[in-house]
């Protein structure tokens, strides 16, 4: 297993739930952070978290909306300025519209397409080269499994995820000649804020998975040998 000290890792939708899981793991194997998220606030208040853990971390961080190509660009200008160089990009920021296909609104049903579809190409597109000009690097690509097959009311982010799994098969097959490891985690329900308000648990939170158990999954697939990589895993909660 390869160490993560002293690499530096992109996360979007850092701010709260997965993001923020995933930033605090990688802190505690002294992994520097650049963080994007739309609220600077749960910024600012993850960055805290992170120096508690680890204050060799250096922390950098920057508001945007990956919908929006313009804030993309000037997010990760940013936090390439301040920390230098990228060897992990995760792929993390979502949105989800639950309901009938009648029911959900036109523009919210694009913007779904639009954060988690767009959004993950648009900070990838961004993030690329800095990976490819150091001749190593790992991109990892939240998506779900409610990509992999369809289910009534969710056309809107299971279109959505799908697509997000094929964009990052394609791009695993177009990069990794190139020592560049790219990975899609299709995690089953987990415990957020996204799927709490959804009511996706049923009011019972603890029957499914929790942030953590992604981030201990990314953690352990980042410290693989370079020579190897998770193509793509599903995480599922033991919990009916």
């Amino acid at each position: 297993m390869q160490s993560l000290q002293g690499k530096t890792a992109v996360i979007t939708g850092a701010g709260k739930g997965l993001g923020k899981a995933m930033a605090l793991a990688l802190a505690a194997e002294g992994v520097h952070l650049g963080l994007i998220a739309r609220t600077a606030a749960d910024l600012q208040q993850v960055a805290g978290e992170v120096k508690a853990i680890n204050a060799d971390v250096n922390v950098a961080y920057a508001t945007a909306d990956v919908g929006d190509y313009a804030q993309v660009k000037a997010a990760i200008a940013s936090i390439t300025g301040a920390l230098k160089k990228i060897d992990i990009l995760i792929n993390n920021a979502g949105v989800l519209a639950y309901g009938g296909i009648l029911e959900i609104p036109v523009e919210e049903w694009e913007k779904v397409f639009q954060v988690n579809v767009l959004g993950t190409y648009y900070v990838t597109r961004e993030v690329l080269p800095f990976i490819l000009e150091q001749g190593k690097g790992d991109i990892i690509n939240v998506a779900s499994t409610a990509g992999q097959k369809g289910a009534a009311k969710m056309t809107a982010y299971g279109a959505s995820k799908a697509a997000v799994i094929n964009f990052t098969e394609s791009l695993m097959q177009e990069v990794r000649k190139s020592n560049v490891r790219v990975t899609t985690l299709n995690p089953s329900t987990i415990a957020t804020e996204m799927t709490l308000t959804s009511k996706f648990t049923d009011g019972n939170p603890d029957k499914v998975l929790q942030p953590e158990d992604l981030a201990f999954l990314v953690v352990n697939n980042l410290k693989l040998p370079q020579r190897a990589f998770v193509k793509e895993v599903g995480l599922w909660s033991t919990n009916p």
